[in-house]
């Protein structure tokens, strides 16, 4: 797929990754944003080398998109790891009071070491990163309580650094989104482009659009039937493109000479994915056990 092999501006994503290693001495933890509804391909794997063994938080962003029952599964995937996952939503308010807390039983001992050393109070600083879109600045101004950071609805909008002060006693440095320079996997690749990680303007749509009716049709098919009115007892037998072209004649998207309008075929369908239209959906879910030790 052209899309996923995309050189997502690699000037710009090395210049992120040197504001990591640079700015991390003067931070006391990391907080790692992840999409809820794809927390694998969200991760960037760059992220723990370049963390260097500071603290890490895992905070899951859009929780309210996300299956609620498949977000308890990463939660306890994340925890049998040793791990500090935290699934939040920032437009709602959801469990943003718990970032304060979770970070200071993470850094109880720094706090206590300060504390004999006569620095009672003093600040924490966290460093947030994450990849493009996945909820930074949404999530700055949710913890200060202004709208300090520049927030929109889609990816590389925070193009520097910026510190910004809280009303919970912590310093957030927020970085740019880091996205990797190309994507192996094709899936990882899809999922990215499928919830908005990837400006449309440069990927095919209309490939994208094919790929997550597949996708749905195999995680939520009765979602699926029941937003575009289409049939259960067939559509497991139709695969995405098929489902992509259906789902534009049941709404009537067509062009003179009777086929569909592909473009808003595929806009319609990324659209009302997004916008949980269709559903609370989890494009992806935490390996099983016997996956896991196999």
């Amino acid at each position: 797929m052209p899309s996923t092999e995309i050189q997502w501006f690699p000037g710009h994503m090395a210049k992120t990754r040197r504001l990591i290693k640079e700015n991390l001495p003067n931070v006391d933890i990391v907080i790692e944003l992840l999409d809820a509804r794809i927390p694998y391909s969200s991760k960037n794997p760059e992220i723990a080398g370049l963390c260097g063994g500071k603290p890490i938080l895992t905070v899951f962003t859009k929780s309210s998109l996300a299956d609620p029952k498949i977000s308890d599964e990463w939660i306890a995937y994340y925890r049998a790891a040793g791990l500090h996952p935290l699934f939040v939503d920032c437009k709602t308010g959801e469990n943003i009071s718990l970032i304060g807390k979770e970070i200071k039983e993470i850094l109880k001992e720094k706090i206590e070491k300060n504390k004999q050393k006569g620095m009672i109070g003093k600040r924490l600083r966290a460093m947030i990163v994450g990849i493009p879109n996945v909820g930074k600045s949404t999530l700055i101004n949710r913890l200060s309580g202004a709208a300090k950071a520049k927030a929109e609805d889609r990816p590389g909008v925070t193009q520097n650094k910026q510190w910004v002060a809280t009303s919970i006693g912590i310093d957030l440095l927020d970085m740019p989104g880091v996205l990797w320079p190309k994507f192996e996997d094709r899936t990882v690749g899809q999922h990215l482009a499928a919830v908005g990680s990837i400006k449309d303007e440069i990927l095919d749509t209309e490939d994208i659009s094919a790929t997550l009716c597949a996708d749905l049709r195999d995680i939520c098919p009765e979602l699926l039937c029941a937003r575009y009115k289409l049939d259960p007892a067939t559509v497991g037998e139709l695969d995405g493109r098929q489902l992509f072209e259906l789902i534009g004649r049941k709404r009537g998207f067509l062009v003179p000479g009777g086929e569909i309008d592909v473009q808003r075929t595929a806009s319609t369908i990324l659209d009302e994915f997004r916008h949980i239209k269709i559903g609370r959906i989890s494009l992806e879910r935490p390996p099983r056990k016997d996956e896991r030790d196999a």
